[in-house]
């Protein structure tokens, strides 16, 4: 009986077939980008583009190929939310059942998006709202031009802010304060709160944001990506431990990563006065 390797349960993403959304590999397969489509409505979400997201992020921790995932918007805008006709109208008609079922799935896609190892950046322009928003929320990094427009809506129409880990995610990256006033007022946040808060990494015209998310994905696929996957996981891990668990976790994470041949390419390459080149293993 042949040997199984692990590598048997990987697979190669880069000729993935979107149905709902648009889907691009660099030459190498490294970085893959994710373009909310649908221009003409400021590109919302509907219950098919949700749950083939949330579909695509859990077969991410098998890719063999893929390292990093930029996720953008058509058009000058990055997401307005639920589409209002095919999302928000037919809620309004469902069972209590059939709506946990929906809140679940959604709420599905931002914990495939946080246990993907690959890091994960959003490119945001024009509107980023609501389920957008939360898109935003979950990924690893956010670069922005000073035209987007960030709101948790949910108030809007009638919901509580509590909506897809909203209640605890923003206060964690913003403050309790500001995370309150967005989520009880729905108002937008601008882009310039947004950058003084930390939750956008960097401003950039809107003509430079797609080449700046690019340069960013690149140096993190080039970079050693193996441990950027632990280093996700154990942010994740971290925030429900004491002191003792985390130090501990990190021991354990830590000697990890300076078992693979990276951590050992790395030092060669520094010896060597020459760039390290990682591998993965």
């Amino acid at each position: 009986m042949a040997e199984l390797s692990m590598h048997d349960h990987q697979q190669a993403l880069r000729h993935y077939q979107p149905r709902h959304f648009d889907w691009q590999c660099s030459e190498d397969g490294r970085i893959a980008t994710i373009t909310l489509n649908r221009p003409e409505r400021k590109n919302p979400l509907t219950f098919d583009s949700y749950a083939e997201l949330r579909d695509l992020f859990r077969r991410l921790p098998y890719a063999s190929d893929v390292r990093v995932v930029i996720l953008q918007g058509a058009g000058g805008n990055f997401c307005s939310g639920g589409d209002v006709f095919e999302i928000i109208e037919p809620l309004t008609k469902m069972t209590m059942p059939q709506l946990l079922e929906f809140t679940r799935m959604t709420g599905d896609l931002i914990k495939a998006m946080r246990r993907a190892p690959q890091p994960v950046i959003c490119a945001i322009d024009g509107v980023c709202a609501g389920a957008g928003a939360m898109l935003a929320l979950a990924a690893d990094f956010r670069l922005a031009t000073a035209e987007a427009k960030t709101a948790f809506l949910f108030t809007r129409v009638g919901l509580a802010g509590a909506d897809m880990g909203a209640c605890g995610l923003l206060p964690r990256m913003i403050g309790t304060a500001r995370a309150t006033d967005l989520l009880m007022t729905g108002r937008s946040m601008s882009a310039k709160e947004g950058l003084d808060w930390g939750f956008f990494k960097e401003l950039f015209p809107p003509e430079e944001l797609h080449a700046r998310a690019e340069a960013l994905a690149r140096s993190l696929a080039d970079g050693p990506w193996f441990a950027h996957g632990i280093t996700k996981t154990m942010l994740n891990q971290e925030w429900a431990m004491g002191i003792e668990e985390m130090i501990e976790s990190e021991a354990q994470a830590q000697a990890i990563c300076m078992a693979t041949q990276d951590f050992r390419r790395a030092f060669e390459a520094f010896a060597a006065k020459r760039r390290p080149q990682f591998e993965g293993n």
